[in-house]
């Protein structure tokens, strides 16, 4: 068997403030990475996937590693924020139990320490654990970049929701210069409960053969009397809501007919390839199997009936 590469050289910068990472990225003229865990960057760079002159260490910016949540305003956690420390975290497990869940399910435990909410999002991977719980949970990307990518300068700040984040296979709406900061997410609506279920080839530390999210929480508007939004990974190009299910869902009585129904509606969007770890087929199978499991245990937790 052959030794696989080591890493090439490149120059390592630990940046102290935005305007030194903005300045980095602008002299470095595309030569620049920037780093938060490095769990994929150093295999990236390893495998010749990638090249870079200078790695940038983002992950000691002032609040890149907080997580902050109030009543009013809901939950912010720093990109740089580790799995274990979103999984663990008593404001996180507490409001928003599926983030946790879906922070616990990447890889393994050891990796978990140094991979970051913010990698595994701005990667733009169709199989990233925590997207589809950004997604249902009404995430908001915040990234910081000059007014012009191509002039440094004071940086500015903007927003993205996460439906309008992920764009294709590792291509998110993150514009040249841009990094990510943090994640914002609303205060939950009342009494939701939510699930993240993944298939992957075994139990523990590998990719999603297929991922979905579940919240599901009581609504007085819609004609069911309930809300469920429901969110697939590693099935489509790009992370993404089960639209037409969660239609169903609002309109139609909860209850065993119509959770098959969208179950099937959920299988329906979904758009997977064949590959290494699973057919096309075998996964749309499983989002619909995965869906029907994650409606029956939040309807267990949120239905009149509990």
């Amino acid at each position: 068997m052959l030794a696989r590469p080591g890493l090439p050289s490149f120059d390592y910068v630990r940046a102290s403030s935005v305007d030194e990472v903005l300045s980095w990225l602008h002299e470095a003229r595309g030569a620049a990475r920037l780093m938060m865990g490095g769990t994929d960057l150093f295999v990236r760079l390893r495998d010749g996937d990638v090249s870079a002159r200078i790695v940038v260490d983002l992950k000691h910016l002032p609040g890149m590693r907080d997580i902050a949540y109030d009543d009013a305003g809901g939950l912010t956690i720093g990109a740089a924020a580790t799995m274990n420390d979103v999984a663990r975290h008593p404001d996180v497990q507490a409001h928003y139990p599926i983030l946790a869940e879906s922070a616990s399910s990447v890889a393994s435990y050891q990796l978990r320490n140094r991979a970051t909410i913010g990698g595994n999002l701005c990667n733009g991977s169709p199989a990233a654990d925590t997207a589809p719980s950004v997604l249902v949970l009404g995430g908001t990307m915040v990234l910081r970049g000059p007014p012009n990518a191509r002039v440094p300068g004071p940086g500015s700040q903007r927003t993205v929701p996460a439906e309008r984040f992920f764009l294709g296979p590792g291509q998110t709406a993150m514009q040249p210069g841009e990094f990510m900061t943090a994640v914002h997410f609303p205060v939950p609506p009342s009494r939701a409960a939510g699930r993240y279920l993944k298939l992957g080839r075994n139990k523990a530390g590998d990719l999603a053969i297929a991922g979905v999210a579940v919240l599901g929480f009581a609504d007085e508007v819609a004609p069911s009397g309930h809300r469920f939004r429901i969110a697939l990974a590693s099935v489509a190009a790009v992370p993404m809501r089960a639209l037409a299910a969660e239609e169903t869902l609002a309109s139609e009585p909860p209850g065993e007919q119509t959770f098959a129904k969208a179950a099937d509606e959920a299988r329906e969007a979904a758009s997977p390839i064949d590959d290494v770890r699973a057919s096309a087929a075998y996964r749309r199978a499983m989002v619909r199997n995965l869906t029907l499991r994650g409606l029956r245990d939040v309807w267990g937790q949120i239905g009149e009936g509990r």
